[in-house]
């Protein structure tokens, strides 16, 4: 293989879960339920009414998963923490036994040697929160969450030195309260999720603070998002900017404020909104200070300009989709979206998502022979390598997913590990992927 795909000599390699679709022990030790364990309770919201009850059974195989970390030589792995795992009422009592569990769970992982990544909200949300406030509709739910995440920070910031406040603003606000697909599964027009995604904004800004003040020593803060990713039809000046310029409006109501303090008033324009009433320091609070940015990258479209101004092109129906609808194999997006963020803030970089749903059939022999996931991870990091390249502070990659696992509303339908979950008996087994990104993180380079 050609010298040109190796990573820096400091480049990290992870994998990356979360707790709803991996930990099961859905009322245990004090948990309550989260607006997922609500919504997947209602039938005809999951595919097959499919729960995350016992999902992998991750809270009580942590060690076993673990193992498994250390067979791939990853040397980072992000969790995320149960919110009614931790303070099972959302703003009340905290629950000893919660905070016990991911205590364990960071001593296991610095025993191995893999340093924990800590997501504070990957979307379980209690639901007393969503009863008491209406989840993200309300501003309070905001302090709350941060509160919680200043509560997260102190029991484990003594060894938990990464932290990031959320993940994926579009999946639990548009996904979640205007399309309906995601819990708690409302329908509100364009207008009314303005101030709900205002409401998640702030609440980012405020776990910032939150985690720093409470955590016992310095500790680096990001957030993990998932952009609207653009790359030019053709590498030209004119078709970059085109590129840029598609991903500077398209992400203005999310990311951009939490990089630049300001809305990009284009996106407002492109939603057919007004932008939400705010507070005096709002966007001072959305937009503060970040030790890295995390960048979750699966796909995107493609941009060109055009003599109107630049134009996102819709994709036609034979372009090469994986086994989901929304995952088209555009590898150089994750190029471009590194590019442009970096543009937009200098700081360190991380891809704390990227990974391949495939059908993942086991053949006679027991095996999963995915080369179309190894080849979506090959021309995905060739991309991310090209980025180092040419000069992107990418610090690192987080593999997702490190097992398959509950897929949200698909239930346990589609598969993104690299290692294969049998859900009846819970046994995990490496796919060809594991095998071949294992190598990868060995030689520190795409083979």
């Amino acid at each position: 293989m050609p010298s040109n795909f190796s990573f820096p000599t400091n480049f990290k390699w992870g994998v990356a879960t979360a707790s709803y679709q991996i930990e099961g022990a859905h009322n245990e030790d004090g948990r309550k339920p989260s607006v997922w364990d609500t919504f997947s309770h209602t039938v005809g919201k999951v595919k097959n009414g499919d729960t995350g009850n016992v999902a992998c059974d991750h809270y009580h195989r942590f060690k076993e998963d673990i193992q498994l970390m250390k067979d791939l030589g990853v040397s980072m792995y992000r969790f995320s923490i149960a919110w009614p795992r931790v303070v099972p009422d959302g703003d009340g009592a905290v629950n000893q036994k919660g905070l016990d569990f991911y205590s364990r769970l960071v001593d296991a992982l610095l025993e191995a040697g893999i340093t924990p990544y800590a997501t504070c909200y990957h979307w379980d949300m209690p639901e007393a929160t969503y009863k008491k406030h209406g989840g993200w509709h309300g501003r309070q739910s905001a302090y709350d969450l941060a509160r919680y995440a200043g509560i997260c920070a102190k029991a484990l910031g003594d060894r938990v030195e990464n932290w990031m406040t959320i993940n994926e603003f579009v999946c639990f606000t548009a996904l979640s309260y205007g399309r309906g697909i995601h819990a708690p599964g409302e329908k509100v027009d364009n207008q009314r999720l303005v101030p709900i995604i205002h409401h998640a904004l702030l609440g980012h800004g405020l776990s910032v603070d939150a985690i720093r003040a409470n955590a016992p020593r310095k500790v680096n803060v990001g957030l993990a998002e998932n952009p609207s990713n653009y790359m030019p039809v053709m590498e030209t000046p004119e078709h970059i900017d085109a590129a840029r310029k598609c991903f500077n409006i398209n992400n203005g109501g999310m990311l951009v404020p939490v990089l630049t303090g300001q809305y990009n008033p284009l996106w407002f324009e492109l939603q057919k909104v007004t932008p939400p009433k705010m507070e005096a320091g709002d966007m001072a609070q959305i937009s503060r200070p970040l030790d890295f940015v995390a960048l979750n990258i699966y796909s995107g479209s493609f941009a060109r300009a055009t003599a109107t101004g630049p134009e996102a092109i819709d994709m036609t129906e034979s372009y090469p989709t994986y086994n989901i609808g929304w995952l088209k194999h555009t590898p150089d997006c994750l190029y471009w979206t590194l590019r442009f963020v970096g543009e937009l803030i200098k700081k360190p970089l991380f891809i704390s998502e990227n990974g391949c749903c495939a059908f993942d059939a086991l053949n006679t022999k027991g095996e999963c022979l995915d080369v179309d996931r190894l080849e979506f991870l090959r021309a995905y990091l060739r991309a991310a390598q090209r980025a180092t390249t040419d000069g992107v502070d990418l610090k690192g990659y987080f593999l997702w997913s490190l097992m398959d696992n509950f897929e949200w509303a698909e239930g346990y339908s589609k598969r993104f590990g690299i290692y294969h979950t049998d859900f009846n008996t819970l046994e995990r087994k490496p796919k060809l992927s594991a095998k071949w990104y294992a190598q990868v993180t060995r030689e520190n380079k795409v083979l």
